[in-house]
């Protein structure tokens, strides 16, 4: 290379430090405005009504096409910014469901809520004393439930929840149930069902001395009676203590819900002497012991005092009208105590237990 050339590069070189400062000062300028724009697009709210914005992800949809359904809605511009900034943040993930966003959400609010999972949950409450039936039902209407073929029935809802050739009667234990849009009717029953094998399992543990029952599977049973006949928790187990001395003696319980249960949709509500007579598998005015199934679904007091019978020498108990009970060592005062409370009012009421076998 020549001494001219040399010189020649030389100067092209300081011409262009020359520029640089400029150059950088413009770089530097195009950086802010990019951060700014990008600052603002994730900071800005997203266009959200009053009442906040509804909208669901599928299940296998992911953080891109949810962004995408909320740009085509309005809601969000530059998906694929906001996209990046998921990256960047390491929150791609995202949950299947419902979701509510609450009017002054942002897009950082909204990937970080998709990827918590942060979904709409409902509420469903069964109530102790209820039928299977019933609380299938109760569960089917729940608000964004989804009604599975499973659950079109009681006998298939049964299988679903692996009650094959068995009756699922009181195995669902009566709570508040939390879940997700999109959840199945057979799902929600399937946790009441492992819930009330929880509670079972614990109280049988705890289980006092000397009870009747060769299995947990029978306490549930009792525990159905007992949630039946009382509403006031201070006598279940006042309750469970008049049925095991019956049971200890050999007496029929002779239980008017029983009767009731086993007449099925022939019961109109009211219940005559005819019916204490009818022989079903569950009147226990006519069956010896226990019926064969729960009657309804106990709740964890009814099986704790199933459990726990309270000590006494009471072999009858007769509604007062209050929904509290009169309770009675002997037939002589049990009959007297029918007379005050029950058949002043309607003659052919018969309380239970009683030893006149419904006559």
């Amino acid at each position: 290379m020549t001494k001219r050339q040399n010189r020649k590069q030389a100067k092209t070189g300081k011409s262009l430090w020359r520029y640089l400062p400029a150059a950088v000062f413009l770089l530097l300028i195009a950086t802010g405005a990019t951060l700014w724009a990008v600052q603002k697009a994730l900071v800005q709210p997203l266009a959200v009504q009053d009442e906040g914005l509804r909208f669901e992800v599928a299940s296998g949809g992911n953080l891109s096409s949810a962004l995408q359904d909320l740009e085509e809605r309005g809601v969000l511009k530059w998906p694929r910014l906001v996209l990046a900034y998921a990256y960047w943040q390491g929150e791609t993930g995202i949950h299947a469901g419902e979701y509510l966003l609450p009017k002054g959400s942002n897009a950082m609010d909204l990937v970080s809520r998709l990827n918590r999972g942060d979904v709409t949950r409902y509420r469903v409450t069964l109530v102790e004393g209820w039928t299977f039936r019933q609380a299938l039902a109760q569960v089917r209407a729940g608000r964004n439930i989804v009604q599975s073929e499973a659950g079109s029935s009681p006998d298939s809802a049964a299988r679903a929840l692996g009650f094959e050739g068995e009756s699922p009667e009181g195995w669902i234990f009566p709570d508040t149930y939390i879940y997700r849009s999109g959840a199945t009717d057979i799902e929600v029953l399937r946790q009441a069902r492992e819930r009330m094998e929880r509670v079972l399992e614990r109280e049988w543990q705890k289980r006092g001395d000397n009870v009747p029952y060769s299995s947990p599977y029978e306490a549930l049973i009792m525990a159905s009676l007992i949630e039946k006949e009382t509403g006031q928790p201070s006598e279940r187990s006042e309750i469970a203590g008049v049925f095991v001395r019956r049971l200890d003696r050999g007496m029929r319980l002779q239980t008017d819900p029983t009767v009731i249960y086993g007449l099925g949709d022939d019961y109109d509500g009211n219940l005559t002497r005819a019916h204490l007579r009818q022989s079903t598998p569950y009147n226990t005015y006519v069956i010896d012991g226990l019926p064969p199934t729960p009657i309804a679904l106990p709740g964890r007091e009814a099986i704790h005092a199933a459990l726990n019978p309270e000590p006494g020498d009471s072999l009858y108990f007769v509604g007062k009208g209050d929904g509290s009970h009169h309770f009675s060592s002997t037939l002589a005062e049990h009959n007297r105590a029918v007379r005050e409370y029950q058949l002043k009012r309607r003659a052919d009421y018969r309380s239970s237990p009683s030893d006149q076998g419904g006559e």
